[in-house]
């Protein structure tokens, strides 16, 4: 009876992908199971799954639109059947799927009468649109559609605040959303083993087609387990020795500045992990700004000096002061 019980306790979980399917080029399914588990634990690994691949999957995107001699979204194109609109939002339904991180430039330039599609697009290296029969707009005549397109990788969605764009140049920002997991799913089937009951955990996956079914549940529980990873440090400092270390070495982080990211060093925290929101008595005027000019981490603003940070719109030099406050309370000269 000891050694049942043992041999039930010892059991650990494995995974199977039990059904993988392409409905369309931008709509693939799988089905996976986590078995087996003890009662309840289904649930928590199911609700944790499902949130993961929901919000922390990296998707690619087309962020911003440059049009030549254009300068207003709602201006119509002699020869073009779309209006600048509609070229903007036909961009939008582009799935791209890229590997580097980084913003990315991308070009079209095609002379009609043709029908523009995905496919003209010229794109940069290791990036790649998975359906190139998307539809981007109708030229009737002999003349020239010229577009200058920046990509971008991230996750979760980016509302573009247009204000902060100026028309004049033809350039129109596209809101983002970079998450390619369309639908996540999850269910569990208990059952006797014994004199115990045990659980499987279905989880089903719908992708754009941007990432697999089985990369997303890998980034996912990649991305749970980095989040989970401060607590299993071995070294346990409280607040008082961590302000007692060398401000040389690195600068004393809050536990609201802690960074999970893979990519930093033992030495210390690497800054392009530490995003400008994370900066302490940052406000919120001065955040919009910093975000509009495309400074979004602690690395991007250390690159800027105080000359170029007063030519940003809508900073002026009392907003400048308060970023140097932040930076000097953060611990950075």
């Amino acid at each position: 009876m000891i050694q049942d019980e043992i041999s039930v306790s010892l059991k650990r979980p494995q995974w199977k992908c039990i059904e993988s399917r392409e409905d369309s080029k931008r709509l693939h399914y799988g089905r996976f199971i986590l078995y087996p588990l003890c009662k309840g634990q289904a649930n928590t690994i199911g609700i944790g799954m499902r949130r993961a691949l929901l919000g922390e999957v990296e998707g690619t995107c087309i962020t911003r639109a440059k049009f030549k001699n254009i300068t207003h979204e709602y201006s119509a194109i002699m020869g073009i059947e779309e209006s600048v609109y509609d070229i903007l939002m036909n961009l939008k339904e582009i799935v791209l799927r890229s590997d580097p991180y980084g913003i990315r430039e991308a070009s079209l330039y095609i002379v009609g009468p043709k029908s523009v599609t995905a496919q003209d697009i010229i794109l940069p290296p290791a990036v790649r649109i998975m359906d190139t029969t998307q539809h981007i707009a109708n030229i009737n005549k002999k003349m020239a559609l010229d577009l200058k397109l920046k990509i971008e990788k991230g996750r979760g969605c980016i509302i573009q605040n247009t204000n902060n764009y100026n028309p004049k140049d033809g350039i129109f920002p596209l809101d983002a959303i970079f998450m390619p997991v369309r639908s996540a799913n999850y269910s569990i089937h208990s059952y006797w083993d014994g004199n115990e009951i045990q659980e499987i955990l279905f989880i089903e996956i719908w992708t754009n087609g941007g990432v697999t079914p089985r990369e997303a549940l890998y980034e996912a529980s990649r991305n749970l387990i980095e989040l989970f990873l401060p607590f299993l440090s071995a070294e346990q400092q409280t607040i008082d020795e961590i302000n007692n270390k060398n401000h040389n070495t690195y600068p004393f982080l809050p536990l609201s500045h802690v960074s999970t990211d893979t990519r930093r060093t033992k030495e210390g925290v690497n800054l392009s992990a530490i995003f400008i929101d994370q900066l302490v008595g940052l406000p919120p005027r001065v955040y919009n700004c910093l975000r509009n000019a495309h400074i979004n981490t602690l690395s991007d603003l250390l690159k800027y000096s105080r000359e170029d940070l007063m030519k940003i719109e809508r900073l002026g030099k009392h907003s400048v002061e308060q970023i140097l406050e932040v930076l000097r309370n953060f611990g950075i000269k």
